[in-house]
């Protein structure tokens, strides 16, 4: 018993000390002891420096294991559901953050602007989701909202379901955005016919269609900057 207490003394002593150390000097702590600062919120009751190297041992930096899908980190030893939870509440407080700074720019200026903002939320998910960006004549955002979550390999969109979205919230202009979990930002034959359906149907609509980005973790493919957007329309189901 006092083997224990002593174990339970020197763990809270170290967790001081770390503390200490980081807000005096943030920059002085390696990924491995910052990691491990953070995995105490999460498991209060364990020592998190074994599991703070092997998550950076298996996802490289920090970047890489707060990236991690929810699948891989389950893979690692002493990875529990309630570490994953606490993932899944950084991701969010993350992804709202880059939305939030994203609100206060006078406009959307960019592909590059709009993937920055989904990756935020959408950087290491397991599968497809296809997100709206819709704005006003100026290009400002009105609306960032989700309208489909698909599976691992598709997202199955209905062009008047992006329409519906964009009158409701009384937009003028439509950015279609979506993630390829595979990390292939290149579009799929369906991705072009949903592209080319909604180019097509928007301006009736006394909307603007103005692109449709795919981001993976690491890169971002834009229609327009690629002229992908021409005409045709279709009025099916597109799985994209």
């Amino acid at each position: 018993m006092r083997e224990n207490t002593d174990r339970a003394s020197s763990g809270q002593g170290h967790r001081a000390r770390l503390k200490e150390r980081f807000n005096k000097a943030p920059l002085a702590l390696p990924d491995y002891e910052l990691l491990e600062l953070l995995l105490f919120y999460a498991v209060p009751r364990r020592d998190t420096k074994p599991l703070a190297r092997a998550l950076l041992a298996r996802f490289a930096d920090i970047r890489g294991v707060l990236d991690a899908r929810y699948t891989e980190l389950r893979e690692i030893d002493g990875v529990g559901e309630s570490l994953v939870t606490f993932w899944k509440l950084l991701r969010e407080v993350r992804a709202r953050y880059g939305a939030s700074s994203l609100h206060r720019r006078a406009e959307l200026s960019s592909p590059e602007a709009v993937a920055a903002m989904a990756k935020c939320r959408l950087a290491g998910q397991d599968e497809e989701e296809c997100w709206l960006a819709l704005v006003d004549a100026q290009n400002r955002l009105l609306s960032w909202q989700r309208l489909q979550h698909g599976n691992v390999s598709a997202v199955f969109v209905q062009p008047r379901d992006v329409l519906a979205a964009a009158l409701e919230a009384k937009a003028s202009g439509i950015i279609l955005v979506h993630n390829h979990p595979g990390g292939d930002p290149h579009p799929s034959e369906q991705d072009e016919r949903l592209t080319r359906a909604m180019q097509g149907l928007s301006p009736a609509m006394g909307l603007r269609f103005l692109d449709h980005v795919i981001i993976t973790d690491e890169d971002c493919y834009s229609m327009i900057s690629h002229k992908i957007l021409h005409g045709g329309q279709e009025h099916t189901d597109v799985e994209s």
